[in-house]
C-alpha cells in the first residue's frame, strides 16, 4: 500500500512538473483527435518558429516585422516542444472552410532600417516560416525533373530570396509577401462534414500598388484584383526589402477535395525522396553485420567447447600438465577492478539509458510517437529517463555489492548525479549561447526549473529506491575463489595492447548503425521527418548483438593472454564506438551542412558530444554485461581445485 502511494505521489509530481514546463502555455497529452468542419467554419492558421538549416537557431515568428494580431496568444506546448524551440502563436491568416478567397490583404508595414537589416539577414540565412493548420505543418510542393517521381515537400516556406534585376549585377533581397495557400480536404460521403488532409503554399514576391487611397484591408490593388482578373501568378515585379519602404502582405486560399483519408494524411509528408537507397542501405548493412555476428558466434562456441573439454580432461589425468590460457588466471579474474565504484556508476547509467531507449522505440513502433505529435518523442524520452532511475540504482548497487563495497549511498549519489550532471552542464552552456543570440530556442527559466525538478524530485529518489532494493539482496557469488595475492601479467603482443584492442572493438558496433545514423542526423539538422522506427529497432537489436559479440571475442583473447583485467576493458571496447560516432558527426558537419556561424557550429558539436557520450554509456554497458555473463559462464564450466 505504501509503495502504491509513493508511485502515485511521483506521478502527480511529474504531472505538476510538466505543467510547469509549459509555463503559462499549459500542457496537453500527445495525440490529436480528428476535427470535422462544415462549410464556412473558421480555420485559424497558427504560426510557429522561424527555422534555418544554416544557423540551427530558431526565432519567434513575430521577432520579424510581420503582420501581428491585436493580441498574440500562445498555444499549449508540451515539454518536448519547448525544448526544441517551438513557439506556436495565432496569426491574421483566417480562412473559411471551402470558401476560396483571392487577393486578401493582411496588412501593410514599413520596416525601419534595423528591421529591414534583420529581414535581410534572415533571408541570407535561408530562414523559413512555419505555419500550422489543424495540426498539419505548412509545406511547399517541389516538382522533380522526373515526371514519374512523386512530389517532394519542403517543410516551411522561405522568408524571401536573393536575386538580381535583369541587366544588373547587384544582389537584392526580395521578400515573399504573397502566399497562395491550398487546403485539401476529404469529405464524408454521408454528411456535409470534411476533414483537412493537406496544407500547401506557393510563395511569391510582388510589389503591390494600391488603387487609390489606402483604406486598410478593403483597399483595391492594381497588382492583385480578382474582379479585373489580375492575379499573382509570378514574381515579375518583386518586392524589395529596404528601410522605410512599404510592404503589403496578401494571400489567396483555395480548397480542393482529396481522396486521401484523414488517417493517411501524413503519408505524403513522410515520403522520402531517396527511399530506395535508404531501404537498400539499411538491409545491406544489417545483412553484413548479421553475417559477421554469426561467424563470431560460431568460432567462439567451437573454440570454447574445445578448451573446456581439454581442461576437464587434464584434471582426470594423473600426470597433470601445467595450466595454460584463460584457466590459469581463474584466481584473479573476478578480482575487483580499480575505481570499481565508478564502473558501477557507469553500468547503472547505461542500464537507465538502455531501458529508456528500448521503451521509447517500442512506443514509436506502436505509432504513439508519430511526427504529428510535435515534441512527443522528446517528452517521452525525458519521462522514461526519469522513471528508469529505479533500474539504474538497482544495477549499480548489485554490482557494487558483488565487489563487497559498503558505501552504497555514495555510489547511488554518483549514479544519480554524474551523467545527467555532465549533460546538464553542457546543455546549460549551450542554452546560454542560444540566449545570447536572442533565439526562441533558449529554454525558458520555468522549463529549466522543471527539468531540475524532474531530476532531483523524481529521478534521484527512484535511484535511491532501486539502490536500496539492490543492496539489500544477497551478493552474487563468484564461480571461483579469488587469490589474496594478484599474479603478474605477462607482456602482451602489440595487438592486445589496451588502446589498440579498444579502438578495434568499436569499429563493428559503429558499422551496425552508421547508415541509419546518416538519416537520423539528416532528420535532426536538415529538419526532415524521421519515421521508420521499425528499422531503427532492428538496427538497435543488431547493435546489441554486435557489441556483445565483439566484446566477448576480445575478452576471450585477453584472458588467453593471461591478462585478467577485463572489467574496464570490456566496457571501453564496445563503448569506443562513440568515438567513431563523433568522428562521423564531424565528417557530416563538413560535407553535408552549410553552417557558417561560430555559435551554430558550437551548438552542433555540443549536442553531438552529448549524443556521443550517451552512446558510449549505452554500448559500454551492453559490452560489459556480455563479458560479465561470458566470464561467469566459462569459469563455472571447468573443474577447478
Amino acid at each position: 500500500m505504501a509503495t502504491n502511494s509513493a508511485v502515485m505521489v511521483l506521478l502527480l509530481l511529474a504531472a505538476a512538473v510538466l505543467a510547469c514546463a509549459g509555463g503559462a502555455r499549459g500542457f496537453y497529452l500527445p495525440g490529436v483527435a480528428p476535427a470535422d468542419f462544415r462549410k464556412k467554419d473558421p480555420l485559424a492558421v497558427k504560426v510557429n518558429q522561424l527555422s534555418s538549416i544554416k544557423t540551427q537557431l530558431p526565432y519567434s515568428y513575430y521577432s520579424l516585422p510581420f503582420c501581428k494580431p491585436g493580441t498574440i496568444v500562445d498555444s499549449a506546448e508540451n515539454l518536448g516542444e519547448v525544448l526544441r524551440g517551438d513557439r506556436i502563436e495565432n496569426s491574421l491568416y483566417v480562412f473559411e472552410m471551402m470558401e476560396p478567397r483571392l487577393c486578401q490583404i493582411v496588412c501593410k508595414i514599413a520596416p525601419n532600417e534595423d528591421e529591414a537589416k534583420d529581414l535581410k539577414e534572415k533571408i541570407e540565412d535561408e530562414y523559413r516560416i512555419n505555419m500550422i493548420l489543424d495540426n498539419l505543418p505548412l509545406v511547399v510542393p517541389i516538382k522533380r525533373l522526373d515526371q514519374e517521381a512523386p512530389t517532394v515537400y519542403q517543410q516551411g516556406v522561405h522568408i524571401g530570396i536573393k536575386g538580381q534585376y535583369s541587366g544588373s549585377k547587384e544582389e537584392k533581397h526580395f521578400i515573399h509577401n504573397h502566399f497562395t495557400f491550398l487546403v485539401k480536404y476529404h469529405k464524408d460521403a454521408n454528411t456535409d462534414l470534411a476533414r483537412i488532409v493537406a496544407f500547401e503554399v506557393k510563395p511569391y514576391s510582388i510589389k503591390h500598388e494600391p488603387d487609390g487611397d489606402w483604406r486598410g484591408n478593403a483597399t483595391p490593388l492594381k497588382t492583385c484584383d480578382p474582379h479585373s482578373r489580375r492575379l499573382v501568378v509570378d514574381s515579375d515585379s518583386p518586392q524589395e526589402v529596404d528601410g522605410n519602404k512599404e510592404i503589403i502582405f496578401t494571400y489567396d486560399v483555395n480548397f480542393e477535395e482529396s481522396p486521401i483519408k484523414w488517417a493517411s494524411r501524413w503519408d505524403t509528408y513522410l515520403l522520402m525522396a531517396d527511399d530506395q537507397i535508404h531501404w537498400f542501405s539499411i538491409v545491406n548493412s544489417l545483412m553484413i553485420v548479421l553475417f559477421l555476428s554469426g561467424m563470431v558466434a560460431m568460432i567462439m562456441l567451437r573454440t570454447l567447447y574445445r578448451d573446456i573439454n581439454k581442461y576437464n580432461q587434464l584434471e582426470d589425468q594423473e600426470d597433470a600438465q601445467e595450466e595454460t590460457g584463460w584457466k590459469l588466471v581463474h584466481g584473479d579474474v573476478f578480482r575487483p577492478p580499480a575505481n570499481a565504484d565508478l564502473l558501477c556508476v557507469y553500468v547503472g547509467t547505461g542500464v537507465q539509458f538502455f531501458g529508456m531507449l528500448l521503451v521509447t522505440l517500442l512506443f514509436a513502433i506502436l505509432g504513439l510517437l508519430s511526427p504529428s505529435n510535435r515534441g512527443g518523442l522528446m517528452t517521452a524520452m525525458l519521462l522514461l529517463w526519469v522513471f528508469m532511475g529505479l533500474f539504474a540504482g538497482y544495477a549499480s548497487s548489485r554490482l557494487y555489492r558483488m565487489f563487497k563495497g559498503s558505501e552504497w549511498k555514495n555510489v547511488t549519489i554518483k549514479t544519480a548525479l554524474m551523467f545527467p550532471g555532465i549533460v546538464f552542464a553542457i546543455f546549460f552552456i549551450l542554452n546560454a549561447l542560444i540566449w545570447g543570440e536572442k533565439s526562441s530556442g533558449a529554454v525558458p527559466f520555468t522549463t529549466m526549473f522543471a527539468l531540475v525538478l524532474l531530476w532531483f524530485g523524481i529521478s534521484m529518489p527512484l535511484v535511491f529506491v532501486g539502490s536500496y532494493l539492490g543492496f539489500k539482496k544477497p551478493a552474487m557469488e563468484d564461480p571461483v575463489r579469488t587469490n589474496k595475492i594478484p599474479r603478474s601479467i605477462p607482456e602482451q603482443p602489440w595487438y592486445m595492447n589496451p588502446v589498440v584492442s579498444v579502438l578495434i572493438g568499436g569499429i563493428l558496433p559503429f558499422g551496425a548503425v552508421f547508415i541509419e545514423l546518416f538519416f537520423i542526423l539528416t532528420s535532426i539538422w536538415l529538419h526532415q521527418f524521421y519515421y521508420i522506427f521499425g528499422f531503427l529497432f532492428l538496427v538497435f537489436v543488431i547493435l546489441i548483438l554486435t557489441c556483445a559479440e565483439i566484446t566477448i571475442v576480445l575478452c576471450y583473447f585477453q584472458l588467453c593472454g593471461e591478462d585478467y583485467q577485463w572489467w574496464w576493458r570490456s566496457y571501453l571496447t564496445s563503448g569506443s564506438s562513440a568515438l567513431y560516432l563523433f568522428l562521423y558527426a564531424t565528417f557530416y558537419f563538413f560535407t553535408k551542412l552549410e553552417i557558417t556561424k561560430t555559435v551554430s557550429g558550437v551548438l552542433y558539436f555540443g549536442y553531438m558530444l552529448i549524443a556521443s557520450y550517451a552512446f558510449f554509456v549505452l554500448t559500454g554497458t551492453i559490452g560489459f554485461y556480455a563479458c560479465f555473463w561470458f566470464t561467469r559462464l566459462i569459469y563455472s564450466s571447468v573443474k577447478i581445485d
